[in-house]
């Protein structure tokens, strides 16, 4: 039964660090519950304190990687449309698969921005801005499923 939860751990780590830059797998719930089987293998043993600040951090993370978009949308200029524009996008994105999700915070933002009567120059600047933040949210993952990784091996070698 261990080796099983040792190879259903390292599955769930390998597709939470898959899931950090495929935007259709939640990367870092997907680390985080690597770490948890593995506490349950015996290969390692982790404190429930860690376990737990483990589980508000990816909490925040994934909440942070919808909410960054829209935040860049304003640093680049936008408006409170565009702000929401991108937001929206970002869910509704999920609706409509991989390129959804990368393309639906450009696209609510651009529309956001064009209801708010700015001009196609500023729509699309604003556009880039939750780009920018999706990417920023993609790097902000895979730092965390790698931060994960590393707990995981040093807790099997250690």
């Amino acid at each position: 039964m261990e080796l099983f939860l040792l190879i259903f751990a390292i599955t769930l780590l390998v597709a939470g660090i898959a899931g950090s830059l495929l935007p259709i797998l939640p990367g870092p719930p997907l680390s985080y519950l690597a770490l948890l089987v593995l506490s349950f293998s015996g290969y390692a043993t982790f404190s429930a304190t860690f376990l737990i600040i483990m589980a508000i951090i990816s909490l925040i993370v994934v909440m942070l990687d919808f909410y960054i978009p829209a935040w860049t949308t304003g640093r680049f200029g936008g408006s409170r449309l565009g702000r929401r524009g991108a937001l929206t996008g970002t869910f509704a994105g999920l609706f409509f698969g991989p390129l959804g999700i990368i393309a639906g915070p450009f696209i609510g933002a651009v529309i956001g921005e064009l209801l708010s009567v700015k001009s196609i120059e500023d729509a699309i600047k604003s556009g880039i801005g939750s780009f920018v933040g999706f990417i920023a949210g993609t790097g902000m993952k895979l730092l965390l499923s790698m931060v994960i990784l590393f707990y995981f091996i040093l807790g099997i070698i250690g």
